[in-house]
């Protein structure tokens, strides 16, 4: 029985590694000149591997198709990845149950899986390129490369989504499961930074909030909020709290949404104008725009004031309540409205690929072509950062090594 798994990322060594404990012969194909390119950038080159969480928290963090992912989540969910790992290195856990390598190299963490590949009998082949999955009477039948041709009887598709194409993650996975006739979802940004309309976030290009409350509405709905941290950029904004938004209106059209920023979360409304109103006599004597320096970053007064429609040259002794209630609705719900997300070619991952459709939950058999299997990035399953997001090939990867 011969495997020829596509990819050389977590999903690619994992699922080679668990074909091969069974006594298949495996081949790794990978068209970089090393292995796990893309595990090297994240996490800041860190690699955040997993999240330690248990398995509904998990999926609670799943944007899209989390109940397909449930099967395979409970097969080899985070503490069993992690038992997997520590067999060959040390990890630790960081603030929000974020498990990193103690050695803070992603390095470690390709190594670790490489290591298994190998010591199973994986064939690894490198700097080779796949030129097409072939199948006859919808079995899978071999595997064409630029340098040769595998007759095998399962191909496992392993080749990631099109974000971050300078690692390798350039589509292919999508063209040979489109060619066997499989559904492609069309890919879009995940985890990216938002571009916003109008041009007000110019002056604040480089301020970081640490905590604000972000949330996200299509008309009175709201899809998504958290407090956290965010940054305006040249672009519009980005930062933690951003980049998992981005991943709730990637399929929507942005002109029905907008994007709410409580600067005080801490306070409510009756709060924050008792704060402003001490303010005020604090600085009596000032202007409006001249008094607000204790509550907010000197670079947002000027775009607070003109999003609340005052005038901040009044002085405090001469501003009415009613401006003052401007003031506080605006703090506590200042409103910016995207365009579009960044390119994908930026964006930490892709949303999007081949449809959880014509796939089998408990195996990650393809419905249409015996012997095809997908895992990671290239099924249409993404998630929030923390972690997850690799656990979902780690996960899908076991399930197609095991089947």
């Amino acid at each position: 029985m011969t495997t020829v798994v596509i990819g050389g990322g977590p999903a690619g060594l994992i699922s080679a590694y668990f074909r091969a404990l069974r006594g298949e012969n495996v081949i790794l194909i990978e068209k970089n000149e090393k292995l796990g390119k893309k595990l090297y950038i994240t996490g800041k080159g860190r690699c955040n591997v997993t999240n330690d969480c248990d398995v509904d928290e998990f999926l609670s963090n799943v944007v899209t198709n989390a109940k397909f992912l449930n099967g395979a989540i409970r097969r080899f969910p985070p503490e069993k990845f992690m038992e997997f790992l520590s067999g060959k290195i040390k990890l630790k856990t960081e603030r929000g149950n974020r498990v990193f390598p103690l050695s803070d190299k992603a390095s470690d963490v390709t190594k670790c899986l490489q290591s298994y590949a190998e010591e199973v009998g994986v064939d690894i082949k490198l700097n080779e390129n796949v030129l097409s999955v072939n199948a006859e009477n919808g079995k899978i039948v071999s595997v064409k490369t630029d340098k040769g041709f595998y007759p095998c009887d399962n191909v496992i598709i392993c080749s990631g989504g099109i974000s971050y194409p300078s690692t390798g993650s350039t589509g292919d996975g999508y063209a040979f499961a489109k060619a066997l006739g499989h559904t492609i979802v069309p890919p879009v940004s995940a985890l990216s930074g938002i571009n916003l309309k109008g041009d007000f976030y110019k002056s604040l290009q480089g301020l970081s909030l640490k905590n604000v409350g972000v949330s996200v509405y299509r008309g009175g709905k709201r899809l998504y909020s958290d407090f956290g941290e965010m940054l305006f950029t040249h672009f519009g904004v980005s930062g933690p709290t951003i980049i998992s938004a981005s991943s709730y209106i990637n399929r929507t059209n942005l002109n029905e949404i907008y994007i709410s920023l409580d600067l005080k979360p801490a306070l409510t409304e009756q709060q924050l104008d008792a704060r402003i109103l001490r303010d005020f006599e604090k600085y009596k004597n000032k202007a409006v725009k001249n008094s607000l320096d204790d509550l907010l970053p000197k670079a947002l007064i000027p775009v607070i004031i003109k999003e609340a429609g005052i005038n901040g040259d009044v002085k405090n002794s001469e501003f009415k309540s009613e401006n003052r209630k401007k003031l506080v609705a605006t703090i506590k719900d200042m409103r910016t409205y995207p365009y579009s997300l960044r390119d994908i070619n930026e964006a930490i991952i892709t949303s999007g690929g081949v449809s959880v459709k014509e796939i089998d939950s408990k195996t990650m058999e393809s419905k249409l072509v015996k012997g095809l299997f997908f895992a990671g990035e290239v099924i249409d399953v993404d998630a929030l950062t923390g972690g997850f997001n690799i656990t979902i090939a780690a996960c899908t990867a076991y399930s197609a090594g095991n089947a």
